[in-house]
C-alpha cells in the first residue's frame, strides 16, 4: 500500500509470551448441523458453531469462540463461507433499486480513457481503458504520433478473467519490458519479459516476485528485483518478508540461479528492495522498517568488488534517495516532520556533508524527483496537491499550475523537458496535462468523458474538533441543492493509518450516490500523512485510539450540523479503514445505521500471525508487548464484540475477497460470526465474498459494477 495496507514493509512477532491456550469441547460438535448456543434463532442468517477456546495473554483470559474460522482450508469453514456468501447475495439481490443502481454504474464504469505516457527510447508506453473491455490494455507506439500497438491485453489471458497485470517495466531503450502476472488479482506474482517489437515472450520467467518491480540496467541486458521465497515449513507466510533478497536477472539466464546482490535481513519487521541509478553507476538497497523508518545503502555498480556503504541507518525516520548525475537527492522527515530535501555526494556520504537544498515548509512534502534536469516536488496543503519546480540546487523556479482542491501526480524522465501531470478532484474525472518543466506551462492532453453532470456537485472543506481538542479537516461532497435538515443519506468514509493520504479523487460510485441525494464525507484522520509525520505518529501504536476518536467526532459533527442523522448515517472503509469501521461500530454502535467493512483486519491480538500481518507491527504494535497488548485489547473490534455480548448493532456488510493474500479474510469471518451471534437488534449482518479477487478487489469491470451495486443498494435500503 503503499496504499490500502499493502506493500512492502515487514514485521516480526513471535507468539505472545505468557500465552497458554485451553481448548475445550465445542459447544456444538463440528459434525452437527443444529444451532449452536451462541446463535440467535430469530435471525435468518446461517448458524455458526462457537467453540470454547480460552487463551491467556499477559495474565488476561481471552475467549476466542470463532478461532476455527481462521483455517480457510478446513472443509467446515468452506461450507460456512459458502452458506454466508450465498445468503448475503440473496439478500442483496432483493434490495430495492439494485437493478437500476447496477445499470447506472455500468454507464459510469465502462468508459474510454488513456493514461499518462512514459518514454523509453523512441517508444511511448501507456494504458487504455476501453468501454467495451473488462481490463485495461497496455499499448506502445514510436514517438508521439506513431501507429498504436498492443503490448499486453490481459482480457485475452484467461477465459474467466482470473489472470491480470500487476505492473510493467519497460527497459530504458524501450526494446523489452518486464511484467508481473497475478492470479485472482492477489499480490503474488510471476515476472515475465516480452520483446516489444515482436510481442513475443522471452524464456525468462521469475517466480517469487510479490511486491517486486524491475529496475533495468542502462544497456537493457538485465534488471534488479526483490525476490521472496515460497511458503514452506522453513519460511512461513508470516516470516516470509524477512527473507526478501535483492537479486539481479541477466536476460537469457536461469532465474533460479540469479545472483543475490543484497542478502535478506531475516528480520520480519523489515522489507528489502532496491534498484540501479539511471546511468548505471549507483546501486541502492532500501530496508524498510514498517512505514516509520528506512535504512539506505549504496555501492558503486561499476566496481565488482565494491562494498555496501550505509547512506543512513538506524534512525527513526524515513529516507527516499533519488540518484542523478552522481548525486543523491534525499527526501526525509528526519528533523522535519513535513519533510525536506538534501543533496548528497556519494563520495562524501557522511551526514555532516549533506547539504539541505529544500527546507521544510508549512505544507507536507510528498515526493521529490528529477524531471527535465530539475527537481520536481509534490506537496500537500490541507490535503490538496501543489507542484513546484526547483533547480538542482533547490532554488525555486515556478509552480506547475494544476487546478485547486484536487490530487495531482506527475511523470517524466530526468533528461526530458516534457512531462505529464494527472489531475482529479471529487467532482472532476481524471485529466492529463502535458507540461514543460522549464516553463511550467500546461495544456490539456487527455480527458475522461462520462455521462454525468458534475456541475451539480460541490465540495466543501470543513474543520471539526475531535475528542482531545484537535482540529480535523474533512471534505463534504454533496449536491448543490442539498439541505442541512438531517435527512440526507450520508456515507462517512475513512482510513487513518500508514501515512496514507485521503485526497480528492473522482469515483463513479460516489457520483451515483450524490445523484440520489446522498452526502459523502471524508475526514483527514490522524494516522495519515496529510500534515506530515507528526500527524501519522499521532494515530499509530499506543495513539491509535485517536484515529477512532477522530472518526466518531466526524460522525457527531455531521449530525450536529444537520447534514444527516443517526438513522441516515453509514460508515465505510477498507483494509486499515476496515479496522476503523470495525472499531467505530463496536465502540459506538448506536451512532450509525449501517456500515461497509471491506477487506478488514479486526482481530488485533492475532493479526500478526496471518497474511502480511507481521509487516504492520511497527504501525499497530503486537500483543507480545505488554503495554501494546493493553492498547490492542482495548480497541480490537473482534475482542470488543466477544466481550460485549448481546448488543444492538447497525446493519453491517462485510466485503471480503477469496484470494486476499495481504489481509487474511479470517478477520471478516470472525467478526461477522461474532456480530451475528450477538446482534440484539433487527439489522442484518452480511458477509459477501468476492470471487477471483485480492485485497484490491477484482480487476474486471463487471465485478466492480456488481460489488458497487450491492454496496449502494444495501446502504440505501438501510438509510431510507
Amino acid at each position: 500500500m503503499r496504499t490500502l495496507l499493502a506493500l512492502a514493509a515487514a514485521a516480526a512477532c513471535s507468539s505472545p509470551p505468557q500465552s497458554t491456550i485451553q481448548i475445550k469441547r465445542p459447544l456444538v460438535p463440528q459434525e452437527s448441523h443444529t444451532e449452536p448456543a451462541m446463535y440467535k434463532p430469530s435471525h435468518p442468517w446461517p448458524p455458526t458453531r462457537a467453540d470454547d477456546v480460552v487463551e491467556t495473554i499477559h495474565d488476561t483470559k481471552i475467549s476466542d469462540p470463532y478461532r476455527w474460522l481462521e483455517d480457510e482450508t478446513d472443509g467446515d469453514v468452506q461450507t460456512w463461507m459458502k452458506a454466508q456468501d450465498d445468503y448475503a447475495r440473496r439478500v442483496l439481490a432483493d434490495a430495492p433499486q439494485r437493478a437500476e443502481l447496477a445499470a447506472r454504474l455500468r454507464e459510469l464504469f465502462y468508459y474510454d480513457a488513456i493514461g499518462a505516457p512514459i518514454r523509453r527510447g523512441d517508444r511511448f508506453f501507456y494504458t487504455r481503458k476501453h468501454a467495451d473491455k473488462e481490463k485495461t490494455v497496455v499499448y506502445w507506439k514510436h514517438g508521439d504520433t506513431g501507429a498504436e500497438h498492443v503490448l499486453f491485453d490481459p482480457n485475452t489471458w484467461s477465459s474467466d478473467g482470473s489472470k491480470g497485470l500487476h505492473g510493467y517495466y519497460p527497459s530504458y531503450d524501450g526494446k523489452r519490458a518486464a511484467y508481473a502476472i497475478s492470479e485472482h488479482n492477489s499480490d503474488e506474482t510471476v515476472m515475465h519479459v516480452i520483446d516489444v517489437a515482436t510481442g513475443k515472450d522471452l524464456p525468462d520467467v521469475i517466480e517469487g516476485t510479490k511486491y517486486a518491480a524491475a529496475s533495468w540496467t542502462p544497456d537493457g541486458k538485465g534488471f534488479y528485483y526483490t525476490w521472496v521465497p515460497p511458503i514452506s515449513d522453513v519460511v512461513t507466510i508470516a516470516e516470509r518478508p524477512g527473507f526478501a533478497e535483492l537479486r539481479f536477472h541477466a536476460l537469457g539466464t536461469d532465474s533460479a540461479k540469479d545472483p543475490i546482490v543484497r542478502e535478506a535481513t531475516h528480520d520480519a519487521e523489515t522489507f528489502l528492495s532496491g534498484g540501479i541509478s539511471r546511468d548505471g553507476h549507483w546501486l541502492l538497497a532500501v530496508v524498510e522498517h514498517g512505514w516509520n523508518s528506512t535504512d539506505v545503502f549504496f555501492k558503486d555498480a561499476r566496481k565488482p568488488s565494491a562494498e555496501w556503504t550505509a547512506l543512513v541507518a538506524g534512525t527513526d525516520a524515513r529516507y527516499d534517495a533519488y540518484a542523478w548525475r552522481d548525486r543523491f537527492y534525499v527526501l526525509t522527515n528526519d528533523g522535519a516532520p513535513r519533510s525536506r530535501v538534501f543533496r548528497v555526494d556519494p563520495h562524501q556520504p557522511a551526514r555532516g556533508k549533506w547539504v539541505e537544498i529544500v527546507p521544510q515548509s508549512d505544507a507536507a512534502l510528498e515526493s521529490a524527483q528529477v524531471i527535465g534536469d530539475q527537481l520536481v516536488l509534490t506537496y500537500l496543503r490541507d490535503a490538496a496537491t501543489q507542484i513546484e519546480v526547483r533547480a538542482l540546487d533547490g532554488k525555486l523556479a515556478h509552480a506547475i499550475a494544476v487546478p485547486p482542491l484536487g490530487t495531482a501526480s506527475i511523470v517524466g524522465n530526468p533528461e526530458d523537458d516534457t512531462a505529464y501531470a494527472s489531475y482529479t478532484s471529487f467532482t472532476e474525472p481524471n485529466i492529463i496535462f502535458k507540461t514543460s518543466i522549464k516553463t511550467g506551462k500546461v495544456a490539456p492532453w487527455a480527458k475522461v468523458a462520462l455521462p454525468v453532470d458534475t456541475s451539480s456537485f460541490v465540495t466543501e472543506q470543513v474543520f471539526y474538533t475531535s475528542k482531545d481538542g484537535m482540529k480535523i479537516p474533512m471534505f463534504v461532497i454533496h449536491r448543490k441543492d442539498a439541505k442541512q435538515d438531517g435527512t440526507n443519506p450520508t456515507i462517512l468514509y475513512g482510513y487513518g493509518g500508514f501515512n496514507v493520504n485521503m485526497t480528492p479523487g473522482f469515483a463513479g460510485s460516489r457520483a451515483v450516490w450524490l445523484e440520489r441525494g446522498g452526502v459523502y464525507a471524508i475526514p483527514n484522520l490522524r494516522g495519515g500523512g496529510e500534515f506530515g509525520e507528526d500527524w501519522h505518529r499521532s494515530g499509530m501504536l499506543l495513539a491509535k485510539q485517536n484515529v477512532f476518536d477522530d472518526f466518531i467526532a466526524a460522525a457527531e459533527f455531521l449530525i450536529a450540523q444537520g447534514w444527516t442523522s443517526r438513522e441516515h448515517l453509514a460508515i465505510s472503509g477498507g483494509s486499515n479503514g476496515g479496522l476503523l469501521v470495525g472499531a467505530a461500530l463496536t465502540q459506538r454502535p448506536e451512532l450509525y445505521r449501517a456500515a461497509i467493512c471491506a477487506v478488514p483486519l479486526l482481530d488485533m491480538l492475532r493479526y500478526h500471525k496471518f497474511g502480511s500481518g507481521k509487516t504492520w507491527v511497527p504501525e499497530y504494535g503486537s500483543a507480545a508487548d505488554a503495554e501494546q497488548f493493553k492498547a490492542l485489547y482495548a480497541y480490537s473490534p473482534y475482542r470488543r464484540a466477544i466481550d460485549a455480548g448481546q448488543t444492538k448493532y447497525p446493519a453491517v456488510l462485510f466485503d471480503s475477497a477469496d484470494h486476499d493474500d495481504r489481509v487474511d479474510p479470517m478477520h471478516a469471518r470472525k467478526l461477522a460470526a461474532a456480530l451475528q451471534a450477538n446482534q440484539h437488534g433487527d439489522a442484518p449482518i452480511l458477509l459477501r465474498i468476492e470471487r477471483n479477487a485480492g485485497h484490491g478487489g477484482a480487476d474486471m469491470v463487471k465485478q466492480q459494477v456488481e460489488r458497487g451495486a450491492d454496496q449502494l443498494a444495501f446502504l440505501l435500503a438501510q438509510l431510507k
